[in-house]
């Protein structure tokens, strides 16, 4: 089972529980107040991993890390395609 297959069903699962608790669609006659709860949910599940992934996104970034010798390597094979390029008579 792929990931979005996995992330669909979790969701359309959510989705009709969801569904079945707020508009009482199996006839459970359960409390007001389980409906007063679930009635906002999506939008309370929306604002939770809204701040999760920018946790995340904020996490990943300050922890990146540098690699000096990465660049530095780049950096010589770009001088390296400038000169084999201007040996072949392309001005740059």
């Amino acid at each position: 089972m792929t990931k979005l297959a996995e992330w669909l069903l979790g969701l359309s699962t959510l989705g009709v529980l969801w569904g079945v608790v707020t508009f009482d669609l199996l006839g459970l006659e359960l409390p007001g107040s389980y409906r007063e709860v679930a009635w906002p949910l999506p939008v309370y599940l929306l604002v939770c991993f809204g701040c999760y992934s920018l946790a995340t996104v904020g996490y990943r970034v300050a922890t990146f890390n540098d690699c000096e010798a990465a660049a530095q390597e780049l950096q010589e094979q770009i001088q390296e395609a400038r000169r084999d390029l201007k040996s072949r008579g392309l001005r740059l």
